[in-house]
């Protein structure tokens, strides 16, 4: 459905205002503030500290992968039912808040930690604690996306919350990503022998402000009661109606286009270019064009497409282009790399938050249609949706690396399979993904049902 971006926050009038602006910051650096800049940690350099630190063969590392994500997409739906029935005095999503940063900062500092165990015993324990990582993010995310519906109808509140937590996404991707090789080697400069362990635990202070402030200011207004019956009974109200499903595709590609880009970059400049040297300033460029995407580039979009449906499919062909781009010309030199990577990023990273857009249409409409409040239940088959395309991306990279004969530390000595692979991977499967999105989104039909939704809405109390 539409989302009017042109009538902007002074269309809304002060005594209408339905949060604070400390609401809208902590609900905006809680998931894309301290855990964000974890999670872009972990995204960009643990595979390859588990292949190339941990020497845990990658076949392996692809197992790991897929058995901790795959896990992690299938309790999303679980989630997304316990926090719809959760019933305390605080409501049903914020309680979560509370415990959120205590699990995030002890699995995520586990994680780095070598306790000198046998091959064996390492892919037991990173197993283990990263999917113990996994079920804290499900714990967080699924309440974090829920509640700002419920504390918020206004659409044009929606997307500037939405468009704030992109650019603090935005942000903090371009600290993980660019300059964690430098702040680690600061931490074993001082002594330290592994500077990834004190990394966490700093996100870790910045994660417990940012989620127990977003507890101390939410407030759950416009909820539906939840009728008595099973979980079952949720999900099936939700996915009977199948004008969803193209939406739920939509978050697959999503997930799995950006970050199968995203994920190889380390692999891609270490091994196809050949130029371990030159990581972080690649890095740095993605991070910067995500940074200029979420900040400048997404509101305006927004405001020219009006709806997030069209922003999603411009940000997409565009992206598709440099890739395609990229794929044939992308080694004729590093400067032309950067630059078209650069153009890629700054339409390519918005669409991680355009999907949000397509979230909060799709707990409207159940509202409309079944006049119930499933937030809970819609967050977690976006966030299953997510950890599918996840999946694939953080298992599939190592299951294609080990196919392709790849070979950890060999720089310039990779088999030719092996680069075709990587090439591939970074550019060839974003540009597929991409085009299955942009069909999905032509065959969303929720937007038919925008002036029934609306008038449902004026209704709320």
């Amino acid at each position: 459905m539409e989302n009017e971006m042109t009538a902007g926050a002074a269309a809304v009038p002060k005594k209408n205002k339905e949060v604070t602006t400390a609401f809208k910051w902590f609900h905006a650096t809680s998931v894309n503030g301290g855990a964000m800049l974890i999670a872009a940690v972990i995204a960009s350099f643990f595979s390859v500290y588990m292949t190339d630190t941990l020497k845990i063969p990658a076949a392996a590392c692809s197992m790991i992968m897929f058995v901790a994500t795959l896990w992690d997409a299938i309790n999303d739906p679980m989630m997304g039912v316990i926090a719809d029935r959760t019933h305390t005095k605080w409501g049903r999503y914020r309680p979560y808040f509370i415990a959120a940063p205590i699990l995030l900062t002890l699995f995520s500092t586990l994680l780095w930690i070598d306790w000198g165990f046998s091959t064996t015993g390492k892919i037991i324990y990173i197993l283990v604690v990263y999917v113990g990582y996994g079920m804290t993010v499900t714990m967080y995310t699924m309440p974090q996306v829920a509640i700002l519906p419920a504390c918020v109808k206004n659409n044009q509140q929606r997307n500037m919350i939405i468009t704030m937590g992109a650019g603090v996404c935005a942000c903090a991707f371009t600290i993980g990503n660019t300059f964690t090789p430098q702040i680690t080697g600061v931490f074993q400069g001082i002594g330290l022998s592994n500077g990834y362990v004190p990394l966490m635990l700093i996100c870790g202070v910045f994660a417990f402000i940012s989620f127990w402030g977003l507890f101390g200011t939410s407030k759950e207004r416009y909820l539906q009661p939840v009728e008595k019956g099973t979980a079952f009974r949720d999900m099936k109200l939700v996915l009977k109606h199948k004008e969803l499903f193209p939406n739920i595709i939509a978050w697959i590609m999503a997930s799995m286009g950006y970050g199968m880009m995203f994920s190889t970059s380390v692999y891609y400049m270490k091994y196809y270019y050949m130029r371990p040297d030159l990581i972080s300033a690649y890095m740095g460029v993605i991070s910067i064009g995500a940074l200029v995407s979420m900040v400048v580039l997404m509101p305006i979009v927004l405001k020219i497409c009006k709806t997030g449906q069209k922003a999603l499919i411009v940000s997409q062909v565009a992206s598709i282009i440099c890739y395609v781009i990229l794929f044939f010309f992308g080694k004729s030199s590093f400067t032309f790399l950067c630059v078209v990577t650069f153009i890629s990023s700054c339409f390519s990273a918005m669409q991680n938050a355009l999907v949000n857009v397509l979230v909060n249409d799709s707990i409207d409409y159940i509202q409309y249609k079944e006049g119930l409040s499933a937030n809970g239940v819609i967050s977690s088959i976006k966030g299953f949706a997510q950890k599918c395309g996840n999946t694939v991306v953080s298992s599939g990279i190592l299951a294609v690396l080990s196919a392709s004969g790849y070979i950890a530390e060999a720089i310039g000595g990779q088999p030719e399979s092996t680069m075709f692979a990587l090439n591939f991977l970074k550019f060839g499967a974003p540009s597929l993904t991409g085009i299955i999105l942009i069909i999905c989104v032509f065959f969303n039909p929720v937007e038919k049902y925008s002036a029934e939704i609306e008038e449902m809405k004026s209704k709320m109390e």
